[in-house]
């Protein structure tokens, strides 16, 4: 373990496992309560981050961080691509900003991955598996059908995130699962898929959420620098495989009866 909060503490794990690489997987997720916590956000996501780089660069040891669509503000009528400027709506936003000007300014070797609403069967914390556990006890499920993002399924990440750190790739890179969903969209896709009743997902205005954080209306990610993951149907069909041959399914009604929560947003 290490605190990104002292520089003392980087230094020490460093020296003490030599590592030939360094994934920051940390960082502040809760996009909502950022808006009362901004300075707090900004340590974990942009200080934090920032310092982990710079004592990993006095070692020329090779960093990978991750930043997030909300670095936008989805003014575009198409997918963002790398070199598309930034104009974040919301503290969480301008917490990925800040920490993606901040590592890429170094030089070095750094990438920055932005991605976006990560979903995985071995994950209870994200969208798909709210909409799982919600639809399998034959409940009516709400989405925003007014915001487009481009879903990421975690073990294709991971994989093209390894494979970029193998290959010593730097700079910026987007990565997400190709494709362009609204939220109800996605919604209706993995109900389609797991078998579950797409009729119960109903489709509303993001506005009805009351989010204090504003988020981008259109979100969707793409590369200009290639490496795209399989298209987002692709993953969803893989993701409703693992969990029906888990059987993760049948326990979806246990888990809504034990109040497990979800994170609406799966963010970085």
């Amino acid at each position: 373990q290490l605190d990104l909060t002292s520089s003392d503490s980087i230094a020490a794990a460093l020296d003490r496992h030599h590592p030939w690489a360094v994934i920051n997987a940390a960082g502040w997720v809760r996009v909502d309560e950022a808006e009362g916590s901004e300075t707090a956000c900004l340590d974990a996501n942009a200080h934090g981050a920032i310092r982990l780089a710079q004592t990993c660069q006095a070692r020329d040891i090779a960093t990978v961080g991750f930043s997030s669509d909300l670095v936008f503000d989805g003014a575009l009528d198409r997918p963002h691509v790398e070199s598309d400027p930034v104009a974040p709506l919301n503290g969480y936003g301008r917490s990925k900003a800040l920490a993606e000007a901040g590592i890429m300014g170094l030089g070095g070797r750094h990438l920055m991955v932005r991605t976006a609403a990560f979903f995985s069967p071995y994950d209870p914390h994200n969208f798909a598996a709210h909409v799982m556990r919600t639809l399998a006890a034959d409940q009516t499920l709400e989405a925003a059908d007014d915001l487009v993002v481009s879903p990421t399924y975690v073990p294709d990440l991971v994989d093209a995130v390894l494979d970029l750190a193998i290959d010593g790739e730097t700079g910026l890179w987007h990565l997400a699962n190709s494709g362009a969903v609204t939220w109800a969209e996605f919604a209706v896709k993995i109900a389609v898929a797991l078998n579950l009743d797409p009729s119960l997902v109903r489709p509303v205005p993001s506005a009805r959420f009351g989010w204090p954080a504003v988020r981008p209306a259109r979100a969707a990610l793409t590369s200009e620098r290639g490496l795209t993951l399989p298209s987002l149907d692709n993953a969803i069909g893989r993701h409703a495989a693992v969990i029906t041959a888990a059987a993760f399914v049948g326990d979806a009604e246990a888990q809504v009866d034990q109040h497990v929560p979800s994170n609406t947003f799966g963010r970085v």
